[in-house]
C-alpha cells in the first residue's frame, strides 16, 4: 500500500471531514473526489408541523472505513466500541467548524442550525456510519414552503451522493413522515464540463479550494406548497 496509508487514529475524524484523509500512495494520481459518503436524510417535524431538523446517515466508502476501523481495533487500552465512541464525538467537533458540511434553505432564506447533541458513529456492514440529528435553530412551519438542502465538501476531496440503486436514489434516501404532507425530491448534480475536467486534473495533493463541491452537491426537495 505504501508509507501514506495509514491514518492514526485522533487524526481520522479531521482528515475525512476536512478533506485531508491520507489515501495509499497508489492512488496518487486519481482525480477529485477520492472517496465519498453514502447519504440519507430524514426530515423531522413536530406534532405543529414546523420542521425541527434533519436526522442525517452518513456511511463512509469502504476504503475508509477499512482503514479507521484497523485504527480502533490497535488502540492500546481502549475498546473497538470505546473507540467508535471517541470517534463519533471526533467527527461531531469536526463538522460543528464546518456547518455540518449542510446548507439548508426554506423558500431560498438559509436557515441556521442548533447544536447537534444526538450522535452516534458505528459498525454496519462494513463500513463506518455516521448519524446525527441537525436541529434548527428555530423550528419553521412547512405548509406552503419549499425547503432544500445540499450536503457536500467544499474542497470536494470528499463527495457526498445519496443512497443510489444505479445511479437513481432510492427512496429512502430523502423520507418525511407526519404533517404537512409534502412531495419529495432529489436533483442530481449537473456540473458544467470545464468544472469536471477542472476536478479531473486534480490529483492527492491539490487542493480544490472551498467552492468547487458545490457545484457537485445533490440537492433534496421538500415541497409542501400543495396545490401550487
Amino acid at each position: 500500500m505504501g508509507d501514506g496509508v495509514i491514518v492514526r487514529f485522533r487524526c481520522s475524524a479531521t482528515a475525512l471531514l476536512m478533506g485531508l484523509a491520507v489515501w495509499s500512495l497508489s492512488m496518487s494520481a486519481l482525480a477529485h473526489p477520492h472517496g465519498w459518503i453514502d447519504l440519507s436524510v430524514r426530515v423531522i417535524t413536530d406534532e405543529e408541523g414546523r420542521a425541527t431538523g434533519l436526522h442525517q446517515t452518513w456511511r463512509m466508502d469502504p476504503f475508509y472505513s477499512l482503514v479507521v476501523f484497523d485504527e480502533l481495533r490497535n488502540v492500546p487500552g481502549s475498546s473497538f466500541e470505546e473507540g467508535l465512541d471517541q470517534l463519533g464525538g471526533e467527527i461531531r467537533n469536526n463538522l460543528s467548524t464546518q456547518h455540518y458540511l449542510t446548507e439548508v434553505t426554506l423558500d431560498g432564506a438559509p436557515l441556521t442550525f442548533g447544536d447537534v447533541t444526538e450522535y452516534t458513529a458505528m459498525e454496519h456492514n462494513d463500513r463506518l456510519t455516521f448519524m446525527f440529528i441537525l436541529p434548527f435553530e428555530t423550528p419553521p412551519p412547512l405548509e406552503g414552503k419549499r425547503l432544500q438542502y445540499r450536503v457536500f465538501d467544499p474542497t470536494y476531496y470528499i463527495e457526498v451522493v445519496h443512497e443510489a440503486d444505479h445511479n437513481v436514489p432510492r427512496d429512502d434516501a430523502l423520507v418525511h413522515h407526519g404533517e404537512p404532507s409534502c412531495e419529495l425530491s432529489i436533483d442530481l448534480a449537473n456540473p458544467d464540463p470545464e468544472l469536471v475536467l477542472q476536478a479531473a486534473l486534480l490529483d492527492i495533493n491539490d487542493d480544490g479550494g472551498t467552492e468547487l463541491g458545490q457545484f457537485f452537491a445533490e440537492t433534496g426537495n421538500v415541497d409542501c406548497r400543495t396545490g401550487e
